[in-house]
């Protein structure tokens, strides 16, 4: 496949200045803030979601300095810095550039990664060298720095989580192969692995050469003939397609204790084959991270502060998760997993998924945000009741900024009230809405999520 496709150029501005393509696209970044109610906003780039203690101290630490000290988790792993002053831009920039989180000034909207959050953890194959492989090829491509801020990769290990997101390109782990699939269609191409990250990029710069007329930000929006010339060009030099339905719901990580097989255990395997079934006995029982959700994806120094110091005692990572959740790598012993865990449920995130708060999320709302009509958050944490079977979403306004995919519970803010509607993926029951009533609008949000 990568024999037949054009090899990317090398980018001249991979060392800083702009993206060429600079109108149109309003995504926050970095260098580009959004003005918003509650001050500046930037939306700092997390490829896979996966930060250091270092770099989470980073981040803290400009969150403190610039904006209103709390660090908000986006639905591509991303974190978001509100309440900023809109003159931070160059030195916020130069802060995270010393700090490694901003390492080509003209990628750093296109550097839209999301990664299953426990691959590697739970017996599942690690994604690492796919990550740092495709973010770098991707600040190395000078076509790339074109891609829309919408634009998103995926790198999915095999469970189907983040492949249900309806990236633009998602590579899929599949033993010694790795599966290619163009937009949210249906059919994907067979690679070898190690080809994945650069058959990703040359698939994303065949998107911005059939873009180029209709101007479209993300796969989706292509008109219907170009989208599907686009997979046939792609699939013409990668082989005959394979039928594999994209999941329509993902698979969250439940908080809590994650287990499974660990380096240590397993390399003790060697005496024995009586030995070898002990150790890998042991090894499955090995909790190699925890897991925590974050309630509205909004989190206070203090709980940052307890994320960072937990994970420097341990594995030195963050993994902040699409769904505005974060893991913490080990390995863990059983006891320092269930202190870790108690300690960051008495911070106030969510370590069970008993947690009236497991799978309710909303937008910032007012007053943060000009075009919500009303404060969703406070809304959503005064109907918070028993825990639902589908995830919840607040939106003050019919735009839904960072709703949910897949199957989920939308409640939207109208002039007329709360309109409360199942969405199936593309597909939308009848809605109900429920006007100026707490009370009964927290039942009819509890009864839909039944």
């Amino acid at each position: 496949m990568l024999a037949a496709m054009p090899d990317s150029a090398p980018s001249p501005l991979s060392a800083g200045g702009v993206s060429p393509r600079s109108g149109g696209d309003a995504c926050p970044g970095t260098l580009r803030l959004h003005r918003a109610d509650d001050g500046a906003l930037a939306r700092v780039r997390i490829p896979g979601g996966v930060l250091s203690a270092d770099r989470a101290d980073a981040l803290l630490a400009v969150a403190d300095r610039f904006g209103d000290g709390e660090l908000h988790l986006t639905s591509r792993g991303n974190v978001q810095l509100r309440g900023l002053d809109a003159r931070c831009g160059g030195e916020l920039a130069g802060l995270l550039t010393a700090a490694g989180l901003l390492p080509s000034a003209a990628h750093e909207r296109a550097r839209n990664i999301v990664a299953s959050p426990l691959a590697g953890l739970d017996g599942s194959p690690a994604l690492g060298p796919w990550l740092t492989g495709l973010d770098g090829l991707v600040c190395g491509s000078a076509a790339a720095a074109s891609l829309s801020g919408r634009f998103l990769f995926a790198l999915d290990d095999g469970r189907g989580d983040v492949d249900a997101l309806g990236a633009d390109v998602t590579l899929i782990a599949e033993g010694d192969s790795c599966l290619l699939r163009i937009g949210a269609g249906d059919e994907v191409f067979r690679i070898p692995a190690g080809d994945g990250p650069r058959a990703a990029l040359l698939a994303a710069e065949a998107f911005l050469r059939a873009a180029r007329d209709s101007g479209a930000w993300r796969v989706k929006d292509l008109p219907d003939d170009v989208r599907a010339e686009l997979v046939h060009a792609i699939g013409s030099a990668a082989g005959d397609p394979v039928h594999r339905p994209r999941p329509r719901t993902a698979k969250t990580p439940d908080p809590g204790a994650v287990t499974g097989p660990h380096g240590n255990a397993t390399a003790t395997a060697t005496a024995t084959s009586a030995t070898a079934t002990t150790a890998t006995a042991a090894a499955a029982a090995t909790t190699t991270a925890i897991c925590v959700d974050v309630p509205l994806g909004q989190l206070t120094p203090a709980q940052w502060r307890l994320l960072t110091d937990t994970a420097r005692r341990y594995g030195n990572e963050l993994r902040l998760t699409p769904w505005r959740g974060v893991v913490v790598p080990g390995p863990f012993d059983e006891g320092g997993a269930a202190e870790a865990l108690r300690a960051l449920a008495a911070a106030g995130l969510i370590a069970t998924p008993e947690s009236p708060w497991t799978g309710v999320g909303a937008c910032i709302g007012h007053p943060g945000c000009a075009k919500a009509l009303s404060d969703v958050r406070a809304e959503a944490g005064a109907a918070v009741g028993p825990v639902g079977r589908l995830p919840v979403y607040w939106s003050g306004c019919e735009r839904r900024c960072g709703h949910p995919h897949g199957e989920w519970i939308d409640v939207v803010v109208t002039p007329g009230g709360h309109r409360i509607s199942h969405v199936r993926g593309e597909r939308r029951d009848p809605p109900a809405t429920v006007r100026n009533d707490p009370a009964a609008l927290a039942a009819a949000v509890a009864a839909a999520r039944a």
